[in-house]
C-alpha cells in the first residue's frame, strides 16, 4: 500500500538530517488533524471571510492557509511572508481568482459555493515552531419560495386525486416540506392524505430541490379551503421557514338537497303579477335542469332552474314542486294568488228623476277582508249612498273604493256619475226695499238641467234684461229684478229646461201704494229652524195658558170653600142667641 507524500516527508526526514526549516514545514505536514472548534457560516454566493484563529507570534517568518481533502491530504492555496510582505497564491482550479490574504492573515474567498464546505488550516511559521488552527466553513443556500405546481383543475369528493406539487428549488443544506390546509397542518392518513417527498441534488452546483406530493381525499367542508405548503429550511442564524401563496380548489360534490323559490320573494301574489319559480340544488356544480310540477298536471315539465309564469290568476292558487331531471330529491312550496273583485250596481252615467227612489249596491268578493269606502265629488263619505227619493243635492260622482291592506297594489273601484232631472219650479216674493223707493222681485227656481229664465212684464209684453242670478247650487237658483213701478204691473217669471216650460206671474203695486211685502224664500236649513222656533213659541204659550188654568181651578176651588165654612158660622151663632134679629135677605 502505498504511503501518503505526507508520511514520507516525515519519514525522510527522520532517517536524514535536514535543514531546520524544510523539516518544520515537513512537520507542518505530519501534524495529525485537529479538532476545530472555529466555523464560519457563510451565504452560497456572498464572501467568506475566515480570519486566523491563532494570535501571530513575534519572529514570523510567514503564513500558509490550507484545506484537507476527504482523505486527509492538504493542499496548500495562499502564501504570505512577513518580511518581504509578498502574497502567493496557489494553482488550485477551484480558487483561482476567488482569494485574498490580507496583512492579519485573513482570508477570504469570493462567491461562496458548496464545494466550499471544508476544513481550512491556517498555518504560521516561525524558526522555531509551526503553529496550525482550522476554520470550518459551512455554507447556506435559502431555497426558493414553494411554489404549488401541476394543481387539480377540481377536487371530487370520496375519491383520492393528486391535488399537486410543492417544489421549492435551490437549497442547501437540503429542506423539509409540510402541507397545510387552512393554515393547519395535513398529516398522512391512509387514503385520505397521501404524502411523498423527493429530494434531488445538482452535480454541478450541489443545491437540493425538494418535490412533494399530495394526494387528497376532499369532502364537501372543503369548499374554500386553502391549501399551502411551508418549506423548512436552514440558514445562518439556524432554522426558517418560507410559506407558498395559497391555492383554492373548486371542490365538486352531489346534490343532496332540492330547494324550490317563488320569485320575487313577496309574502303576497295577487292577480297580474309575474311569477318565477327557481330550483335550486346544492351540489357543485349546481343541477342545470329540473322538472318542475304545477298544479292539475300530472307530468312535470322539464326545464332550467327557473319557471315564469305571467300575469297569474286566481286559479293558480296551489301547490308548486320541483325535482331533479331523475324525479329524485323533490320540494314544494304553497302559492296563493290574492284576488279582488268589485261589482257597482248602477255604474256608469245614470239619470233619474227628482222624487225617484235608487237602489245602489257595491259588492265585494275578494281572497281576504277587504275595506270599502266611498268618495263623491272628491270627498270621502262616512256611509254608503241610499237614495228613497232623490233630490237634487245627490246628483254627483260616486266612486266605490275596495282595497286589501295586506296586499300591497290591489285595489278597485268603479264609480257611478249619478244626474237628477227634474222640471223647473219656480216661486215668486217681492219686497220693498228699505230706501221705499224700489222693490225687489225674486223668481225662484229648481230644476236640472238648469232652466233659463226670462221675466216679462203682462200686457205689455216687453222682456226684463236688468235681472241678477245667484249660483246655481243643488239644481237652485233665483233671479230677481229691482223695479219702482208707477203703477201696478203685473211680472210674469219663465223658466224653461230640457223637459217643460214653466210660467209664474205676480201683481206689483205702485210704489206708492203700501202691499203686503212677501219674504224671500228660504233655504231648508233656516225653515227647519223657523219651524223650530215656532214649535218652541207655542209650547211656551201653551204651558203658560195650562198654569193659568191650573191657578184659577185652585182659586175658585179656595173661594168656594171659604163660603162654606162662613154659612156654617152664621148658623151656629143664630142658635146661640136667639134674641138677635135675623137679618134678612133681599
Amino acid at each position: 500500500m502505498m504511503e501518503p507524500p505526507a508520511a514520507a516527508a516525515c519519514a525522510s526526514c527522520r532517517r536524514r538530517p535536514l535543514p531546520p526549516l524544510l523539516c518544520l514545514l515537513l512537520a507542518a505536514l505530519c501534524l495529525p488533524p485537529a479538532l476545530g472548534l472555529y466555523t464560519v457560516n457563510a451565504v452560497y454566493g456572498d464572501t467568506i471571510t475566515m480570519p486566523c484563529p491563532l494570535e501571530v507570534p513575534d519572529g514570523l517568518m510567514f503564513g500558509k492557509w490550507k484545506y484537507e481533502m476527504p482523505n486527509g491530504s492538504p493542499v496548500f492555496i495562499a502564501f504570505r511572508s512577513s518580511t518581504k510582505k509578498n502574497v502567493q497564491y496557489d494553482d488550485v482550479p477551484d480558487y483561482k481568482d476567488r482569494l485574498s490574504l490580507s496583512e492579519n492573515y485573513t482570508l477570504s474567498i469570493k462567491n461562496a459555493r458548496i464545494s466550499d464546505e471544508k476544513r481550512f488550516v491556517c498555518m504560521l511559521v516561525t524558526e522555531d515552531d509551526v503553529s496550525e488552527e482550522p476554520t470550518i466553513v459551512k455554507v447556506f443556500k435559502q431555497p426558493s419560495q414553494p411554489e404549488i405546481l401541476h394543481q387539480a383543475d377540481l377536487l371530487e369528493t370520496e375519491k383520492l386525486q393528486m391535488l399537486g406539487e410543492c417544489v421549492a428549488r435551490d437549497s442547501y443544506p437540503e429542506g423539509n416540506v409540510t402541507w397545510y390546509k387552512n393554515g393547519r397542518v395535513l398529516q398522512p392518513m391512509d387514503d385520505v392524505v397521501v404524502i411523498n417527498l423527493q429530494k434531488i441534488v445538482d452535480r454541478t452546483t450541489g443545491l437540493f430541490t425538494m418535490t412533494s406530493s399530495l394526494q387528497y381525499m376532499p369532502t364537501k367542508e372543503d369548499v374554500n379551503a386553502k391549501f399551502s405548503c411551508i418549506v423548512t429550511y436552514y440558514g445562518p442564524s439556524g432554522q426558517k421557514t418560507m410559506q407558498s401563496e395559497p391555492v383554492v380548489f373548486d371542490v365538486h360534490y352531489p346534490t343532496e338537497k332540492v330547494t324550490i323559490q317563488v320569485l320575487p320573494q313577496s309574502s303576497t301574489i295577487k292577480e297580474g303579477d309575474n311569477i318565477t319559480l327557481k330550483c335550486s340544488g346544492n351540489g357543485n356544480p349546481p343541477p342545470q335542469e329540473f322538472l318542475f310540477y304545477i298544479p292539475g298536471e300530472t307530468e312535470g315539465i322539464r326545464s332550467s332552474d327557473t319557471y315564469v309564469m305571467t300575469d297569474v290568476r286566481r286559479n293558480a292558487t296551489g301547490q308548486y314542486r320541483c325535482s331533479l331531471t331523475d324525479k329524485s330529491m323533490m320540494d314544494s312550496t304553497t302559492i296563493t294568488v290574492h284576488y279582488l273583485d268589485l261589482q257597482l250596481t248602477p255604474s256608469g252615467e245614470v239619470t233619474k228623476q227628482i222624487g225617484e227612489a235608487l237602489p245602489v249596491s257595491c259588492t265585494i268578493s275578494s281572497s281576504r277582508n277587504a275595506t270599502v269606502f266611498w268618495i263623491k265629488d272628491n270627498t270621502r263619505m262616512q256611509t254608503s249612498p241610499s237614495f228613497s227619493s232623490l233630490q237634487y243635492q245627490d246628483a254627483g260622482n260616486y266612486v266605490c273604493e275596495t282595497t286589501l291592506q295586506e296586499v300591497e297594489g290591489l285595489r278597485k273601484r268603479q264609480t257611478l256619475k249619478l244626474i237628477v232631472e227634474g222640471k223647473p219650479q219656480i216661486k215668486m216674493t217681492k219686497k220693498t226695499n228699505t230706501n221705499k223707493m224700489s222693490k225687489t222681485i225674486i223668481c225662484h227656481v229648481e230644476g236640472f238641467p238648469k232652466p233659463a229664465v226670462q221675466w216679462t212684464v203682462t200686457g205689455s209684453g216687453s222682456i226684463l234684461n236688468k235681472t241678477e242670478e245667484t249660483k246655481y247650487v243643488n239644481g237652485k237658483f233665483s233671479s230677481k229684478i229691482v223695479i219702482a213701478p208707477e203703477e201696478n204691473v203685473t211680472l210674469t217669471c219663465i223658466a224653461e229646461n230640457e223637459l217643460e216650460r214653466t210660467v209664474t206671474s205676480m201683481n206689483v203695486s205702485a210704489i206708492n201704494i203700501p202691499e203686503y211685502d212677501e219674504p224671500e224664500d228660504r233655504s231648508d236649513d233656516n225653515s227647519e229652524k223657523v219651524n223650530d222656533q215656532a214649535k218652541l213659541i207655542v209650547g211656551i204659550v201653551v204651558g203658560l195658558l195650562l198654569v193659568a188654568l191650573i191657578a184659577g181651578v185652585v182659586y175658585w176651588l179656595y173661594v168656594k170653600k171659604s163660603n162654606d165654612a162662613k154659612g156654617k158660622s152664621e148658623n151656629a151663632a143664630a142658635q146661640n142667641f136667639p134674641s138677635l134679629p135675623r137679618q134678612e135677605k133681599h
